[in-house]
C-alpha cells in the first residue's frame, strides 16, 4: 500500500524532525560518543557547535534533512534515554491518529459510494488499508478493526472513535516492545 501523506501531515512530520535534530544539535561529546546513528549525522551535528541565531537554525534544518533520508527509530530511543525527550511517544500518538483517520476516511469514502450506488453498506468492505494495518502490526485484529470502524461511520458516536485510537496505539506500543526485546 502506498499511503499519500498530505501536505499538511508532511509539514508535521518535518517538524517533529527538526525538533529532534534541534536536540541531538545539543549533545555533549559524551552523549555524542553513544549515538546510534550514522556518521553523516554526526558530522552535521557536530558543524551546529559553535553556531548562533539564523546560521544554527539553517544547520539544523539541513541536519532534519540528513535524517529524513534514514530510519530515526533508534535515534528517538537515543534521545528519549539520554534527554528524556518525549518526541517518540508524541511520534506514537500522531502514527495512531494518522492511521485512525485514515482508516475513517477509506470507510466513509466506501461508506458514501454504496449510499450514491443506493446499495447497503455492509461491514466487510475491502480495503487495502486495514490489510497494510494488520500487516504491519500483527497483533491487531482485522474484524475488531473493520467493527469500530463500521459503527464509527454508521453511528459518528466518539466512543468508536476513540476505541479505534486506543487499538492502533496499543498494537504500536506492542510492536514498540517486541522491537527492543530482539
Amino acid at each position: 500500500m502506498t499511503e499519500k501523506l498530505s501536505r499538511s501531515e508532511q509539514k508535521r512530520t518535518f517538524r517533529r524532525i527538526e525538533e529532534a535534530a534541534a536536540e541531538l544539535a545539543d549533545l555533549s561529546n559524551n552523549d555524542l560518543k553513544k549515538f546510534p546513528g550514522s556518521k553523516e549525522i554526526t558530522d552535521e551535528i557536530m558543524a551546529c557547535r559553535g553556531l548562533k541565531g539564523g546560521a544554527r537554525n539553517r544547520q539544523i534544518k539541513y541536519l532534519a534533512k540528513i535524517m529524513r533520508q534514514e530510519p530515526l527509530d533508534d535515534i528517538y530511543t537515543f534521545l528519549t534515554d539520554i534527554k528524556g525527550s518525549d518526541l517518540y511517544k508524541k511520534g506514537v500518538l500522531h502514527e495512531a491518529e494518522r492511521l485512525r483517520d485514515t482508516l475513517i476516511n477509506e470507510a466513509m469514502e466506501d461508506h458514501q459510494r454504496c449510499l450514491r450506488a443506493q446499495i447497503p453498506w455492509e461491514p466487510v468492505w475491502e480495503s487495502d488499508i486495514i490489510s497494510h494495518v494488520v500487516e504491519k502490526y500483527q497483533s491487531l485484529n482485522a474484524n475488531e478493526i473493520r467493527k469500530s470502524v463500521y459503527q464509527y461511520v454508521k453511528s459518528r458516536n466518539i466512543l468508536h472513535y476513540r476505541e479505534l485510537f486506543r487499538m492502533l496505539k496499543a498494537a504500536i506500543d506492542y510492536e514498540e516492545i517486541r522491537r527492543k526485546a530482539l
